[in-house]
């Protein structure tokens, strides 16, 4: 399944630039705009635009397009689109106050374990 395989590429390329509290939400039958969010949060705005450059660059190297990449400038809150999955970076200070696991409190949990191996 290609979504498996994006959510995969795009967990391992956060966690490769070390990526905190990485999370990854089944959107399915939830919301129309992808079948997984993944969540994820840097202790700097570097860091934070490092985990979006290496998703962005995976992805590229893999064959699949970025259809948007928002955020990266100011690097508080990047969006990375891949389609059928959604990728939210945040930086520190504004992960909590944007809390995406509660709002969409009704997605399961992916075990990222699964995701990996």
């Amino acid at each position: 399944m290609q979504d498996n395989t994006i959510l995969q590429m795009a967990v391992q390329g956060a966690d490769d630039k070390k990526a905190e509290d990485i999370v990854a939400l089944d959107m399915k039958g939830i919301s129309l705009i992808a079948d997984y969010f993944v969540i994820c949060h840097g202790n700097s705005h570097k860091q934070v635009q490092a985990i979006a450059h290496e998703i962005k660059k995976a992805a590229q190297e893999e064959g699949y397009e970025v259809k948007r990449l928002e955020g990266y400038e100011q690097a508080k809150w990047v969006l990375v689109d891949l389609g059928d999955v959604v990728v939210h970076i945040f930086h520190k200070d504004d992960r909590h106050y944007y809390n995406l696991e509660k709002l969409w409190g009704d997605a399961q949990y992916v075990e990222l374990e699964k995701v990996l191996n």
